[in-house]
């Protein structure tokens, strides 16, 4: 069978492309300010500056934007290396510029800093290291060896080499924290948004499911009176028939496959017929639902019901919305991915709050990541014993945020820890020693029958004579 999953889009295939137009007017703006700071210093301050070379650099940058713009399409897309190269060729052409202008004696001299900061943003590590090494390697030649500015009186303005020292150590210093702050942003928000992409398909998915469930149903449920016409027609043949054998035997082909053909519309519309006509369902219905899936898996989970005792209200009703069943499953999922044999799923309620618990008899989350537990991309399974106890896992570290997201997202407050040690002889229940998931609503924000009535039903009462 092909496989026509797609899958996430990689940072290089998503974020990394920049438009060739992008570049082409931050270029015109950069050039636009260098001439501009050229002619203020030639007519307003009177300095010496070798004119001819000067434009020749900013030049070579007009040159590549018009061959950029008459050649290659509007809508161009670069690749990492385009990217790569286009910004090496403005940092080497504003470091010309400041060989040109007195090198770091220059209070511009700070915006080499800028092309690697960009890098840092938009290009991979790799890039962004070659960068910075490159603009550390050219600050350090200015710092020796540049043309020096000098007034129309011939003379020439240098700071002390202390104080160019010092520029050259803030640029350096800029350069790497800029790139490192710049990339650790960048990174966060590409996988928060490669997170949030896997989250909707997720839910995508289950929507489409639940969809698709219902449309089964509705098949089911149109084709019940035809199929029960076939069955009855077909009973009624066989009594007419029965003395025809091989007519006989034909009728009752035709009534065993309709009565196949209802079964298999029973099974399959199930599912959908529930979500079609049963919006909401009590919790512990919606609960059992969403661990169907992990039922056969050689696991055992135990559903347990326990009211507050301080309520003397029934079971409370929720919807059977995606964004729970998903959810929900996936933390089952992965209780049961992780359990020896037992996972258990408590379901409590108050008069206003909803409780799951999920908890297994595994190892439990590892003590370090507890903090981090519910972030995107964040694994810890990379042992050999780990990969032959879940053959079928290939997740990438985001079931668990994909979880918490989905149910946050219906208001959900979800806590994790671990229970107690298996070797404590003082726990109450050694048994229960793996990872906890607790999971809570506001009763408000799921019963169904919030806003109604809130007072139990007591006994009738005859009314006053």
């Amino acid at each position: 069978m092909t496989d026509t999953g797609f899958g996430l889009i990689g940072a290089r295939q998503r974020g990394n492309w920049v438009r060739l137009r992008t570049i082409i007017w931050l270029r015109w703006a950069a050039i636009v300010g260098q001439i501009t700071a050229l002619v203020v210093a030639q007519y307003f301050y009177a300095l010496q500056i070798e004119v001819g070379l000067f434009y020749l650099v900013v030049g070579l940058s007009i040159i590549a934007n018009l061959v950029a713009m008459f050649i290659f399409p509007e809508n161009k897309r670069l690749s990492e290396r385009e990217n790569l190269l286009m910004v090496l060729f403005d940092l080497l052409q504003l470091a010309a510029l400041l060989y040109l202008t007195g090198g770091l004696n220059n209070p511009f001299s700070l915006l080499i800093v800028g092309p690697v900061t960009v890098s840092a943003a938009a290009l991979s590590a790799r890039s962004t290291v070659f960068l910075g090494a490159v603009a550390i390697l050219v600050v350090s030649v200015l710092a020796f060896f540049h043309m020096p500015l000098r007034t129309d009186a011939d003379i020439v303005l240098r700071i002390g080499e202390l104080f160019v020292f010092g520029n050259w150590a803030a640029i350096v210093i800029a350069i790497v924290f800029l790139s490192v702050y710049a990339r650790w942003i960048a990174s966060e928000v590409h996988t928060m948004s490669e997170a949030l992409q896997a989250t909707q398909m997720a839910l995508a998915r289950e929507q489409k499911l639940s969809d698709l469930s219902g449309v089964v149903a509705a098949a089911a449920h149109e084709l019940g009176t035809p199929l029960a016409t076939i069955k009855l027609t077909s009973s009624e043949l066989m009594e007419d028939f029965a003395d025809n054998p091989d007519a006989l035997e034909d009728i009752q082909l035709i009534n065993h496959q309709a009565d196949r053909c209802r079964d298999i519309l029973r099974s399959m519309g199930r599912a959908g017929k529930d979500d079609l006509y049963m919006h909401h369902a009590p919790v512990s219905a919606v609960i059992e639902e969403a661990a169907t899936p992990h039922l056969d898996r050689g696991k055992a989970i135990h559903f347990e019901t326990m009211p507050g005792i301080d309520t003397d209200w029934p079971q409370p009703t929720i919807p059977r919305r995606p964004e729970i069943v998903h959810g929900l499953r996936n933390l089952i999922q992965n209780a049961v991915d992780f359990a020896h044999g037992h996972v258990w799923v408590e379901t409590g309620w108050t008069d206003d709050k909803i409780t799951i618990r999920i908890q297994d008899d595994g190892p439990g989350f590892p003590p370090h990541l507890i903090g981090r537990i519910g972030d995107p991309f964040m694994r810890d399974r990379r042992g050999a014993s780990e990969r032959n106890a879940r053959p079928a896992y290939e997740g990438m570290g985001l079931g668990l945020f994909i979880a918490k997201t989905l149910l946050e997202r219906t208001g959900a407050e979800l806590s994790f820890a671990n229970g107690p040690n298996i070797q404590d002889p003082a726990a109450d229940d050694r048994g229960r020693c793996g990872a906890l998931i607790e999971v809570s609503w506001p009763l408000n924000r799921l019963d169904a029958r919030f806003g109604e009535s809130r007072m139990p039903v007591g006994a009738n009462r005859p009314f006053d004579s």
